[in-house]
């Protein structure tokens, strides 16, 4: 019975260096599958963390495009707008040279119509000097006929005083 008890003691040692081992494998197995945990949860953080930078990515290429489109339809709006600037450019500056064209036949009617206004107010001038002239003139001749009447009267009066009327 001793062999048994020393079986059994040598069973009992033999089943704790196998615990021992066991417990030491199961304590390094429990240690990686905590690493691997935290690994894992820290996986899945940055998967989380990379879900939202692509979320909040693609809602920036998104207002990006969005604000492309706008870019692109004030470009075609702009270059409209250009176009029809200088179709109106265009015609202002036709208008202006036809303006400026009026402008310099209206000028040159102006200079002939002042010059004609000048050659009538000297004709006025002249024909006032002649009518001053001839009025004087004609005042001379009543003047004189005046006296030449006064002693044609007083002629005729002495003469019909010596005729005794």
């Amino acid at each position: 019975m001793k062999f048994i008890g020393y079986f059994n003691t040598l069973g009992v040692f033999a089943l704790a260096i196998l615990c021992a081992v066991q417990w030491q494998a199961n304590g390094r197995i429990n240690r990686r599958a905590i690493d691997l945990e935290k690994t894992r949860q820290e996986h899945l953080q940055k998967i989380a963390e990379e879900d939202r930078t692509i979320k909040g990515d693609a809602s920036d290429l998104e207002d990006f495009r969005r604000r492309l489109e706008q870019s692109d339809a004030a470009l075609r709006e702009a270059e409209g707008k250009i176009v029809t600037l200088g179709m109106e450019r265009d015609r202002a500056a036709a208008e202006r040279d036809a303006a400026m064209t009026a402008r310099d036949r209206m000028k040159a009617t102006l200079e002939k119509w002042v010059s004609a206004v000048k050659e009538r107010d000297e004709s006025l001038k002249k024909g006032n000097d002649e009518i001053r002239k001839l009025a004087a003139e004609r005042n001379d001749a009543v003047v004189k006929f005046n006296a030449l009447a006064e002693r044609y009267n007083s002629v005729i009066k002495d003469l019909n005083m010596s005729r005794g009327k």
